[in-house]
């Protein structure tokens, strides 16, 4: 196995899921997702078919219902990132949260990367794919506060120097 590709939980629409091998970026291709599976064949998956993919950091959670163990899908409070605060309506009604980055490759990919609300879960990151996303809103931008600049000290008159020119012009 190349040390690129990642292990991921691939959630379809069916409620099924599929666990593979899938590089960080650039598995998507005519509409198709290239995995490879556990017995080590590339698989193509519909892109249309699949609900999200999770980056996962095991495949053996113990859970057959919930392999990718993405328990919240919301954030209790405001989360503590950097980037764009995003929720996504899905296409089954199912609403998920996450952080998405703040860069051009929201608005120009076929897919929108997440960082889930709970970073102890199995899942580390989700790929939702647009074809499954029906609503999309960015709830809050997030980004490290911007520092004051630092106030220049006032400039103290030292009686014990003489002044060898003065600001006066006769």
């Amino acid at each position: 196995m190349s040390s690129s590709r990642k292990k991921a939980i691939f959630r379809k629409f069916t409620r099924d899921w599929v666990a593979g091998y899938l590089p960080a970026n650039g598995f998507l291709r005519d509409a198709r997702i290239e995995m490879l599976d556990l017995d080590g064949k590339v698989v193509a998956l519909a892109a249309t078919d699949i609900k999200w993919i999770c980056y996962v950091r095991d495949f053996n959670s113990g859970e057959l219902n919930n392999p990718e163990h993405l328990m919240r899908k919301t954030f209790a409070g405001r989360p503590r990132g950097d980037g764009l605060f995003i929720r996504a309506r899905l296409k089954d009604g199912d609403v998920i949260e996450g952080l998405a980055p703040n860069d051009v490759s929201l608005v120009g990919s076929d897919g929108l990367f997440l960082t889930p609300p709970d970073l102890r879960s199995n899942t580390q990151r989700l790929w939702i794919p647009r074809t499954s996303i029906e609503e999309l809103d960015v709830v809050a931008v997030i980004g490290a506060a911007k520092r004051k600049p630092a106030e220049k000290p006032e400039k103290v008159k030292d009686d014990r120097q003489e002044e060898l020119f003065s600001e006066k012009t006769s």
